[in-house]
């Protein structure tokens, strides 16, 4: 069964993104990141990427990782957004009740993008 299935398929995914960006808007921190986004484009995006990379239907359309964070990587993001961004993540699907050794395979996907993500 796919990482897709097992965290629950498109309804999970897309509760998800919405949980997990309501975190990263709260978040001083990052949410600078995000003043002048379309968030529905956005979060449609994400749960597009996310079911993609999860194993489940590649309806994914966007940039790869290096292209789609060039401009936020020349404003300043660094590291320490790209833990606040996937500590959200994981706490939200904490929040949804997904087992932690699920919540570790988000997370060491999530780890395989950092250099590209951060233009590295």
């Amino acid at each position: 069964m796919s990482l897709y299935e097992q965290l629950g398929g498109q309804a999970a995914v897309d509760a998800a993104v919405d949980i997990f960006y309501r975190k990263v808007l709260s978040d001083d921190s990052i949410s600078h990141f995000f003043e002048g986004v379309d968030m529905e484009y956005q979060a449609a995006k994400q749960k597009a990427f996310l079911t993609m990379v999860f194993g489940g239907p590649n309806n994914y359309s966007g940039v790869d990782m290096r292209k789609a964070h060039a401009r936020l990587v020349q404003t300043g993001l660094n590291d320490a957004h790209f833990d606040a961004v996937v500590g959200h993540l994981g706490g939200t699907l904490k929040e949804l009740g997904v087992e932690d050794a699920l919540i570790g395979q988000v997370a060491g996907i999530a780890e395989s993008v950092r250099d590209d993500v951060l233009g590295r």
